[in-house]
């Protein structure tokens, strides 16, 4: 799981290799621009997904309809697949599935066929039943991932996804040609901003060590940071066995603060894009219930360092592209927990790497 973790600044490179041409200041995407008219006047774009596949989808949602402004749905592909979903030809179904073999997520596409939508498949595994079973899509390039809890196919995941959004969004005249550039530009700078965030690991190690043996910790995150604190919540509980729950951060005062003592440590994405003052204030409620906060900030940050407990800086980036930098520290921070609790962090418990039972 470690190795796969300090992949991610090559992955995500292999996941727009060939793709995001920078210099020249185009997305080239040979499964996008055969199909872009379906694209272009797509009705609505339904992401089906399970685990942390899902998590990707969530993010994808904000992509789309920020960068695009296409009408998103995301649905637990076992979930969608029980329940008559209404779906019409002018829908687009994209799949996602890190091993391609997901069987919920199969049956899900073998739904929206049936009903004539157009269906787009993301996954990493070449030659996988779902890469064979959709109409077209993309690989990640991810590489194999052998360890049972996604890293590296997350961060690809939305890598790809983030090229189509921003490609669709160009096109259909939302990002003009200046903005479209930033973006592209920007885009290319995350792999060496991973690198940053993962020399950071001793420092993450420290706070491992400190919160080794909570028994419940909350992830609280806003806007494209809400699917991350989900991510975030996930990998804790399937690797170190500790009940976490993510939460957007509005949400905190419909429940979870009940929970909030000096014993719950409480993971907190407050990058300075997007929300950093509503973000702020939950911080204080949390303080002010001797919570032990650990946030995630922007590099420079100075507001939230006096209030929190510990500070994980990332370099800043476009809003969009912040999922990919701020995924990185929560996988590290499970990581250590979950070897100093000594628990087999790359086959967890009662866990498969490709889930291909309902």
């Amino acid at each position: 799981m470690l190795k796969e973790i300090h992949e991610q600044p090559q992955s995500i490179v292999d996941a727009y290799r060939g793709r995001l041409l920078a210099s020249k200041g185009i997305i080239k995407m040979g499964s996008v621009d055969n199909n872009i008219s379906r694209f272009l006047n797509a009705n609505r774009i339904v992401i089906v997904a399970c685990g942390t596949s899902w998590h990707a989808g969530l993010v994808a949602e904000y992509l789309f309809e920020d960068l695009a402004r296409i009408p998103v749905e995301v649905e637990y592909a076992s979930e969608f697949r029980y329940r008559n979903p209404i779906i019409n030809k002018d829908d687009i179904v994209i799949a996602i599935s890190q091993s391609g073999e997901t069987a919920d997520t199969l049956a899900a596409i073998k739904l929206a066929k049936s009903k004539g939508a157009f269906v787009f498949g993301v996954c990493n595994v070449v030659g996988s039943s779902i890469a064979r079973e959709t109409d077209t899509g993309a690989y990640t390039h991810a590489g194999p991932e052998i360890g049972v809890a996604s890293t590296k196919a997350f961060t690809t995941q939305i890598t790809v996804l983030a090229l189509i959004a921003l490609k669709l969004g160009n096109l259909k005249g939302e990002l003009s040609n200046s903005m479209y550039n930033h973006y592209i530009q920007e885009m290319s700078l995350i792999p060496a901003k991973v690198e940053e965030v993962l020399k950071m690991d001793t420092e993450i190690e420290k706070i491992a060590a400190i919160y080794k043996d909570a028994p419940n910790c909350l992830y609280l995150g806003r806007g494209f940071n809400f699917p991350v604190a989900l991510e975030g919540a996930l990998k804790l509980k399937e690797i170190s066995y500790i009940h976490a729950e993510g939460y957007p951060a509005a949400e905190m005062k419909h429940g979870p603060i009940a929970l909030i003592d000096e014993h719950m440590p409480v993971i907190v994405i407050a990058t300075k894009k997007g929300h950093y003052d509503k973000v702020v204030s939950n911080i204080q409620e949390i303080k002010a219930r001797n919570g032990k906060i650990i946030a995630i900030v922007t590099k420079g940050d100075t507001i939230v360092r006096e209030m929190a407990d510990h500070v994980i800086e990332i370099p800043e980036t476009e809003e969009a592209f912040t999922p990919l930098l701020s995924t990185i520290p929560l996988q590290l921070l499970s990581y250590y927990i979950a070897v100093m609790r000594g628990c087999n962090v790359d086959q967890p418990r009662n866990l498969a790497k490709s889930v291909t039972v309902e």
